[in-house]
């Protein structure tokens, strides 16, 4: 049997680098509470993402659901289905309504020529979502924004690195979001984090993220506890350093993938944006299978026999989750339907060898009819 191919590898520094990265904790005994590493690490990414602020988090998820409770809202958030699970959960979890807009059919981000039809006097709120690397009409959402008085919170855990017109990703709505999860293009093993430029509000989101303490004996609120520890912080820091060099070698594995897949019939590949600095974050394929000769799961299935690991990503839309069973029209959304039932990511990681790449489109297309 073939070994097995995952369909993502986390980036890792050089053990001895990390090693020497974390040696001084062994003196210090200071594993959290926002200590060095942290503070190194938050400075560091304030460089690098080109933004004004930056708060560190245990995880993505707890940067989207403090940020929300951050704006103190209440009402309706316009979002979209095709996501995962954490950008719905954090609205909901908030006491929030979300209201899912349909998506572009090409870059599978929020379709902006929907969205203020959805907007009500209960509005308070648009959380769009980078998808796979792809950026939301930042332009369109930020009209519409104002012009309706809307706070904007960016889900941007695909586009860690990412520049649009010059302008770092993270600097723009009122806050964006990244995750740090081992699974994305950068990681801190765990973690997360909020850009802004509201100093009010980052005060309000520190807070928050640790149990409302403003000092040893003053805690004026109530918080939660999302702080990262000294260990994520200083992966992080050793991953910074390589990050750019990961995205090249992820920018080889795609063009190799292209150099096959390219062209095909029945195929829809992720398109490269104007004015975007692409991080090639994903690989995801939809399926066209009364062109292509073969569905999505039939592919699937066919790779999984190869011991080959695709996903399905994102499938099942958010607003069809068991949880919401009922609650929402899935027919309000069918781009998002029609794309979450034929959508497959490839495997796609810088170490990725492209002869792996090649075996993959292979049986790729061989599954054609």
């Amino acid at each position: 049997m073939e070994n097995k191919i995952l369909v993502t590898r986390s980036s890792m520094p050089e053990f001895d680098e990390y090693m020497n990265e974390i040696a001084s904790m062994w003196d210090s005994h200071w594993l959290t509470n926002m200590g060095p590493k942290h503070k190194k690490f938050q400075e560091e990414l304030i460089q690098y993402l080109g933004v004004e602020n930056i708060d560190l988090m245990t995880n993505g998820h707890m940067a989207l659901e403090l940020s929300l409770q951050a704006l103190n809202l209440s009402g309706e958030v316009i979002t979209t289905p095709f996501t995962f699970a954490s950008t719905t959960h954090a609205i909901v979890r908030n006491g929030l309504e979300p209201v899912f807009c349909d998506i572009d059919p090409i870059t599978y981000t929020m379709d902006v020529n929907k969205l203020e039809a959805l907007i009500t006097d209960k509005t308070c709120a648009i959380m769009p979502v980078h998808v796979y690397g792809n950026i939301c009409n930042i332009e369109e959402i930020d009209r519409i924004a104002k012009k309706y008085g809307l706070k904007v919170i960016y889900d941007a855990a695909h586009t860690f690195g990412e520049t649009y017109k010059g302008k770092g990703i993270g600097s723009f709505g009122d806050a964006s979001c990244f995750s740090f999860h081992a699974t994305k293009v950068f990681n801190s093993i765990e973690g997360g984090a909020v850009c802004f430029k509201d100093d009010h509000f980052g005060s309000k989101l520190y807070e928050l993220k640790n149990f409302g303490i403003h000092g040893p004996e003053e805690v004026p609120a109530i918080g939660a506890n999302a702080k990262m520890n000294e260990f994520c912080a200083a992966m992080g820091i050793c991953n910074l350093r390589h990050v750019d060099e990961e995205i090249e070698k992820r920018r080889v594995v795609v063009e190799r993938y292209c150099s096959h897949l390219e062209g095909v019939e029945g195929l829809q590949l992720n398109p490269i944006q104007k004015d975007v600095k692409p991080n090639y974050a994903y690989f995801p394929v939809v399926f066209d299978d009364k062109v292509f000769g073969a569905t999505r799961n039939e592919v699937f299935e066919k790779l999984a026999e190869h011991e080959i690991g695709a996903r399905k990503y994102f499938y099942p839309l958010t607003n069809s989750f068991e949880c919401f069973h009922g609650k929402y029209d899935l027919d309000k959304t069918p781009v998002a339907r029609y794309i979450s039932n034929r959508v497959l990511t490839l495997p796609l990681y810088a170490d990725l060898p492209l002869e792996d790449v090649d075996r993959i489109c292979d049986i790729v297309l061989k599954c054609r009819g």
